[in-house]
C-alpha cells in the first residue's frame, strides 16, 4: 500500500470509529443537499486535522479524497494547522476552495486558516479574485476571512467597499455581506452607520444587516431605534 493510501486508509477508520448517526441527522437539517456527512463532530475533526498538518501536509492535500462532507472539512482544517506562508499554501487554497459547497465548511475553515494576520496586504489581494467569483461559496469565503480578520480601523473603509461590490446575489453570500455590515457597525458604529444610510446592498442583505446589527447585546438601544428606521420597506 502506498504512503497516501495509508494516510486516507487512516483518515476513513479514524472517521468510522467516531462518527454519531444522531449527529449525523442533526447535520443533514442544517446543511440541506449536503448528502455525504458521517456525523463526526468538529472538535474531533480539528484534532485529526492537526495531527495531518504536523506531518506531510502538502502530500497528504495532493492525494486527499473528497468522498465525504469531513473529509472535504478536513482538508481546509489543515490548510490552516499546516506550518507555512501564503506563497508556500496558495496553490493548495486555489485547488481547495472550489470544493467548498456549503456554510459549514466555507466558515470553519475561515476560522481556521489565518493568513490574514501573518501577511494581511498579501492575502486581500488573493482574496479579491474570489470576492467577484461567480460561484456562491467562494464569494462566501472572501466574505468571511474579511470579517474575521479584516474589521479593523486599517482595513474597515476596504471592507465595506467590498461588501457593497460583490455583484453575486446568493443567499450565503447575502448572508454573509449582512453579517459583516453587522460586525463593521458593532466594532464601528460612527464609521459604519453612513454606509448603512447609502449603499448598494439589495433590500433584503440591507434590511437583514440591519436585523443583525439590532439583535446584538453591544449596541445600545437607543442606537436601535435610529437603525429601525433606515430599514427599507
Amino acid at each position: 500500500m502506498k504512503n497516501d493510501e495509508k494516510i486516507n486508509a487512516w483518515i476513513k477508520t479514524q472517521l468510522e470509529a467516531q462518527k454519531e448517526p444522531s449527529f449525523q441527522q442533526f447535520m443533514a437539517k442544517l446543511l440541506p443537499g449536503i448528502d455525504n456527512i458521517l456525523g463526526i463532530r468538529l472538535p474531533t475533526l480539528r484534532k485529526i486535522a492537526k495531527q495531518l498538518a504536523k506531518g506531510k501536509w502538502q502530500d497528504y492535500l495532493l492525494l486527499a479524497l473528497d468522498d465525504s462532507y469531513e473529509e472535504i472539512m478536513l482538508q481546509g482544517l489543515v490548510l490552516g494547522y499546516a506550518q507555512g506562508n501564503l506563497q508556500e499554501k496558495e496553490p493548495f487554497l486555489r485547488s481547495y476552495i472550489p470544493k467548498i459547497d456549503n456554510w459549514s465548511v466555507c466558515d470553519s475553515t475561515c476560522a481556521t486558516v489565518k493568513l490574514a494576520k501573518e501577511e494581511p496586504e498579501a492575502f486581500w489581494n488573493f482574496l479579491q479574485e474570489y470576492l467577484h467569483s461567480n460561484r456562491e461559496y467562494e464569494v462566501r469565503f472572501a466574505l468571511v476571512q474579511m470579517l474575521d480578520y479584516y474589521i479593523n480601523e486599517a482595513y474597515l473603509a476596504h471592507v465595506l467597499e467590498s461588501i457593497d461590490h460583490v455583484n453575486l446575489k446568493a443567499y450565503y453570500v447575502q448572508m454573509a455581506q449582512a453579517w459583516a455590515v453587522s460586525i463593521c457597525y458593532r466594532e464601528f458604529p460612527q464609521q459604519t452607520l453612513p454606509y448603512l444610510k447609502e449603499n448598494h446592498l439589495d433590500d433584503f442583505t440591507h434590511n437583514k444587516a440591519i436585523q443583525k446589527i439590532m439583535e446584538s447585546l453591544k449596541v445600545p438601544k437607543e442606537e436601535k431605534l435610529l437603525l429601525k428606521t433606515l430599514k427599507r420597506i
